[in-house]
């Protein structure tokens, strides 16, 4: 029989409609229940693509023993981290000061106030490699709440406070911004580049988009080679991987081995988008072309494979199907090769190319046979038009024959803080590669959230068909989308997301900034009181909205002139960068603000029609070039609510580009190769 699961918006919820645990979702009346039943709260967080929630529901929560014990002796709760990435933050937080460590399955045991008391990630059916079975557990906790009660209750307390010292900022920060911090930063984060194997640290590895990003602004600010190096080296290693998928594009969401080889096999909208970004910047910067064809390949799958007939863009895709991890990715030689052959092509040298063997890198959980996750052990000659030509019909029959399997699941609620990173990274890429259709994707994408996730005047933070927009939002929606409006504002130079991007700064100061000292909370003023109220402390999976909140400022300063913008930014960054010293790689997207700070502000205005191909000419030159510290304006003159744009006429009535800092302009050019010659400077 169904649990309350059943009527879930949320996929992951709906996973576990079946289980014979007695789920409730996170709400009052969890809480009630607990109080009225003296009985702790078993809470348990996770998401839709997580491979060990999955192993722990079907060890535990499908188990009818298992499930009387957390029934009789619980009151058991299932979220969502997608959906509550503000209960995710509290309590992953109080796991990892009790265990040190953190992950997802999160499994946390809670007093009926929310109040911790112990906790743990994933624990097995049975007793394993020194870890205690789940039975065992459950049975000690719930001896301890009824024979030791006085002792748990202290232990909640005690944590709880340590919760709440862990969002206390008083003592960090500085009065005023560093313009040695990027440097030093960067210094650090070369010194645990894996000079060898790409990436930075050891295993498991992410991705780093962020901090890809900033090294790769750091150097065209100040020609630090190594940054350079770090980064690009970082980025050709991860094309090359397993985690990339070289039949349809888009990046897994880490590297379970140094070399990038096996990956977690989930693909996740933020990172693709973050990784969208990084690769399209590199191209820009490096003219290499495997970024650009890198950048087009996950442009691709986002488009094709994660995206809503309306614009918005879905959250996940499964690392398992069929019960199996990357039982749908990777390829038994035998398989391969015929595959091969049906398109014409030899498999021996197909083989050396994806790095097949009949042994194999990959043993299927379930059978134990091997397989072969694809990659790229020798890099290939991106300048060779005839191979790519033969790569992309036998990619095309591996693709066609990949879709005769049963898929992972989709994860298809749509989330606002992850479909802003994506149109963002779309628009920016679309404009510098000249691809339109991704512009018009970016578009799409933010008109989306606009018509179905304000509600009432008010942001949402998730949309999902059938259950319409849920959850107010947080600073992650308001921040994301702010940034990426602007962005879609300098591809396609509608002002109203500019208006609506100040809009949502506006927003984020008034319902999520802490007073005046640069930090933000992560939930809203009027949002549902948690244990404790969370902090975007650091750039984590995603970035973190304080960082955000920096360079949407920095971008609003250059294109309103209001330099108020300018001193929230500096206040952040002077806030936490003392941290961006400590962990620079848990900082990236801070530390690209300071690059933009410190880049600039370049105003580039061009007055003029935008359908007017005089005016196009001159939006392309800027176009042509990545530009971390400036900011483009492009409209009629005088154009209302675009303040860049306020006194820049037209020149004998052709369309002329403004070159500016600070609003102080250079004489105005109307020839694209003059404008080329201001912007080299």
């Amino acid at each position: 029989m169904p649990n309350r699961l059943q009527h879930a918006s949320s996929p992951y919820l709906r996973q576990h409609a079946d289980n014979p645990v007695r789920w409730l979702e996170w709400g009052p009346e969890a809480f009630r229940r607990a109080r009225e039943e003296d009985k702790p709260i078993f809470l348990s967080v996770g998401y839709s693509s997580c491979h060990w929630c999955h192993v722990m529901a079907h060890e535990s929560f499908e188990d009818r023993e298992v499930a009387d014990q957390l029934n009789t002796g619980f009151v058991p709760v299932k979220v969502d981290r997608e959906e509550r990435p503000d209960v995710d933050s509290v309590y992953m937080d109080a796991v990892q000061a009790l265990t040190g460590h953190g992950g997802w399955p999160m499994s946390v045991f809670l007093t009926p106030d929310g109040t911790p008391f112990f906790g743990g990630t994933y624990w097995p059916r049975h007793d394993r490699m020194g870890m205690a079975g789940f039975p065992k557990v459950l049975e000690a906790v719930r001896a301890a709440w009824r024979d030791q009660r006085d002792e748990v209750l202290g232990s909640g307390e005690r944590i709880a406070a340590h919760l709440r010292r862990a969002t206390d900022l008083a003592d960090d920060g500085a009065e005023a911004v560093d313009p040695a911090v990027p440097h030093l930063a960067a210094e650090r984060c070369e010194r645990v580049w894996d000079r060898r194997l790409g990436g930075f640290g050891q295993a498991p590895k992410f991705p780093q988009a962020m901090t890809i990003d900033f090294l790769l602004a750091h150097h065209l600010r100040t020609g630090d080679e190594t940054a350079r190096d770090a980064a690009v080296h970082s980025l050709e290693a991860m094309s090359r991987g397993g985690i990339y998928d070289h039949v349809g594009g888009g990046f897994a969401r880490y590297s379970v081995d140094e070399a990038w080889l096996v990956p977690h096999f989930e693909k996740m909208l933020y990172d693709n988008a973050l990784l969208l970004r990084a690769y399209a910047h590199a191209w820009a910067l490096t003219g290499q072309p495997r970024f650009r064809r890198v950048a087009t390949e996950t442009a691709e799958y986002l488009l094709g494979g994660m995206r809503h007939p309306d614009g918005g863009l879905y959250s996940a895709t499964d690392a398992d199907s069929e019960g199996v991890e990357g039982r749908f990715f990777v390829w038994p030689s035998e398989e391969f090769d015929e595959v091969v052959r049906e398109a014409g092509e030899a498999p021996a040298d197909w083989r050396r190319f994806f790095g097949v063997t009949d042994e194999g890198n990959f043993t299927l959980e379930d059978s134990g046979a091997r397989a072969n996750i694809l990659h790229e052990p020798v890099a290939r000659d991106e300048d060779d038009a005839a191979f790519a030509r033969r790569l992309a019909v036998v990619r095309a029959a591996l693709h066609a024959r990949r879709e005769q399997r049963v898929h992972p699941g989709l994860d298809d609620k749509v989330l606002t803080s992850w479909n802003a990173l994506a149109l963002g990274a779309l628009a920016e890429a679309g404009a510098l590669l000249g691809v339109a259709g991704w512009v018009d994707a970016a578009r799409a994408c933010a008109t989306f959230v606009r018509d179905r996730l304000v509600v009432d005047g008010r942001l949402r933070h998730t949309w999902r068909e059938g259950h319409g927009a849920g959850v107010p939002a947080f600073l992650e929606d308001t921040a994301f989308l702010a940034q990426g409006l602007l962005s879609l504002y300098e591809a396609d130079a509608d002002p109203g997301w500019l208006a609506w991007a100040r809009q949502l700064a506006a927003a984020a100061e008034d319902g999520f900034a802490e007073d005046d000292t640069g930090v933000y909370f992560s939930t809203a003023h009027d949002a549902e009181p948690l244990l404790t109220r969370p902090k975007d402390l650091w750039d984590n999976a995603t970035p973190a909205g304080s960082s955000v909140m920096a360079d949407v400022h920095l971008r609003l300063a250059a294109l309103t002139g209001d330099a108020a913008h300018s001193r929230r930014a500096e206040r952040t960054l002077a806030r936490f960068q003392n941290r961006a010293l400590q962990a620079p790689t848990g900082y990236g997207e801070m530390l690209r603000a300071f690059e933009r700070l410190l880049a600039g502000p370049r105003e580039v205005a061009v007055a003029g029609d935008p359908a007017d191909a005089r005016t196009r000419a001159l939006a392309v030159v800027y176009r042509e070039a990545w530009r971390p510290g400036s900011v483009l304006a492009v409209g009629p003159p005088d154009q209302a609510g675009v303040p860049l744009l306020e006194g820049r006429a037209l020149v004998e009535g052709r369309p002329a580009a403004y070159v500016c800092r600070n609003f102080a302009c250079e004489r105005p050019v109307t020839d694209p190769g003059a404008l080329r010659t201001l912007l080299q400077q």
